[in-house]
């Protein structure tokens, strides 16, 4: 590995000195030898046992400079002004053959100075269903943070019993939060702010050096990201789960894959998070949620938009108001593409209204039921009127949906080929993930979790192979709770 990292050159007092804790049996579960690739990384000669030996910290590579990262946030409203990574030590910066810049993190490697009486350690469930779900996620076209290599650590872990451990390594463009800024707000540190916000212009959003304000424009480009991050995620029916201050990241990225999950039944207000009791983070409240976080910045970067006070607050409120009043639009949009729909009509959003209405009230699939309006599309919808109990319902609104499909241009095997490359046939649903953890909890297999892999890294694609991985849970398989792993 070829390390150039920057973070490491900041000010002493943004990062720890964190060397990863050693593991007394590590074993190589999974390495993702397509993103090594794409890293640049020169590691084609390395054994299992290598490779082991470096993604469990046991090895340190030459030129890494393993640091924890300092920061703050709020967690479900509550704010604590000091977190950092009390889990997870980053290596370093390599750049990829595309000439971007890359962190490459182990999760799980035992504690640093931000650890709070932790044991910096990770039990291996959470390292198998963050490297199955942040892989989907990237194969569904989503910005989210990439799983490198996932390792047994041969050492168990105490939670409420006594769990195998595992560490999972994390690639991200930067793996800087909104809690970043925070940290340095809550000490009332301006000028490492203003060092913050520097770097993350030079490194994220390099074209806000040409505005005008360049911490407005940084402001605004950060919002945007989210806007459009967030949007993604309902158009899967993704439920983040925590999304803290310290679980956004500035990058755009999709951080932290603790209690997530995929809606199997639609319901916007569905909450799958054991420790979200209040339902802060359902899946129609998380727009609501990115503006509020986003707020959380801005009071961070008010003393870089503007000298004048009441001018910095106006500038910030300006791009609240803009997340707010755009966010419909780009919804509707989205929605609009799911539909195959090209064009714009006035009655679109009370078309999509009533389908959602239609399948939260008949408990259907949210996936399957996108997926089977490919096939009606393509002149065969027998499979989505099956999915629901008011067949009258149903074809009132399938009426009205060709109605409205007649008025484009596209032809009936068009439309329905562009609806296939937005409606996934297959993702990591919560049952089939259960099911692949205690097979590797329980019994040492891992074969679930690999073809779990394999069927997720083709979402679009309708393969037999992978049926089983399109099927809608039955009832005794449903998962209802999911747990973030700390």
């Amino acid at each position: 590995m070829h390390f150039d990292n920057t973070y490491a050159r900041l000010p002493e007092h943004f990062t720890a000195a964190a060397l990863p804790t050693p593991v007394a049996a590590p074993l190589l579960i999974a390495f993702n030898r397509p993103l090594a690739a794409e890293l640049g990384l020169d590691l084609a000669g390395a054994d299992d046992a290598r490779l082991a030996a470096i993604f469990s910290g046991n090895v340190v590579p030459p030129g890494a400079e393993p640091l924890a990262m300092a920061y703050a946030g709020h967690q479900f409203g509550n704010f604590v002004p000091k977190l950092g990574d009390g889990r997870a030590i980053l290596l370093g910066e390599v750049i990829d053959i595309n000439g971007k810049r890359r962190d490459i993190q182990l999760k799980g490697s035992g504690p640093t100075r931000f650890s709070r009486r932790g044991d910096g350690r990770a039990a291996l469930g959470p390292v198998l269903r963050e490297y199955i779900v942040s892989e989907a996620m990237h194969a569904l076209g989503i910005p989210a943070t990439r799983a490198l290599a996932a390792v047994a650590t041969g050492e168990r872990v105490q939670r409420e019993t006594g769990l195998p451990g595992g560490v999972v390594t994390r690639v991200a463009a930067s793996h800087i939060r909104v809690g970043t800024f925070q940290f340095f707000a809550a000490r009332e540190d301006n000028d490492a702010i203003k060092v913050l916000a520097d770097y993350v212009i030079e490194r994220h959003y390099p074209e806000a050096k040409q505005a005008e304000k360049p911490y407005f424009a940084l402001l605004q480009a950060i919002a945007e990201r989210q806007r459009a991050l967030v949007c993604r995620w309902l158009m899967v029916g993704f439920i983040h789960g925590v999304m803290n201050t310290d679980n956004v990241a500035i990058s755009g990225e999709t951080i932290d894959f603790g209690p997530c999950a995929f809606m199997d039944e639609y319901n916007p207000n569905k909450v799958f998070s054991s420790i979200d009791a209040q339902g802060r983070y359902a899946y129609n409240s998380q727009p609501g949620i990115a503006q509020w976080n986003i707020a959380r910045l801005a009071e961070c970067l008010l003393p870089l938009l503007d000298d004048d006070a009441d001018k910095a607050v106006e500038l910030a409120n300006s791009v609240l108001a803009e997340f707010a009043s755009d966010f419909p639009k780009r919804w509707l949009s989205g929605m609009r593409q799911k539909l195959g729909l090209t064009t714009q009509d006035d009655a679109d959003e009370q078309l999509v209204q009533d389908l959602l209405g239609l399948m939260q009230r008949n408990e259907v699939d949210f996936t399957l039921t996108f997926r089977r309006l490919c096939d009606a599309a393509d002149g065969s919808p027998e499979a989505f009127r099956g999915m629901f109990t008011d067949l009258a319902g149903a074809d009132e609104w399938l009426a009205r949906w060709r109605q409205r499909t007649w008025r484009e241009s596209a032809t009936e095997s068009g439309r329905a080929q562009a609806m296939r490359a937005v409606n996934p046939a297959v993702i990591p649903r919560n049952h089939r993930i259960e099911e692949l953890i205690a097979a590797a909890v329980e019994d040492g297999d891992f074969e679930p979790f690999h073809a779990m892999v394999r069927a997720t890294a083709r979402p679009f694609d309708e393969v037999p192979e992978f049926a089983v991985y399109m099927q809608a849970p039955m009832g005794h398989e449903r998962v209802f709770r999911t747990f973030c792993g700390t």
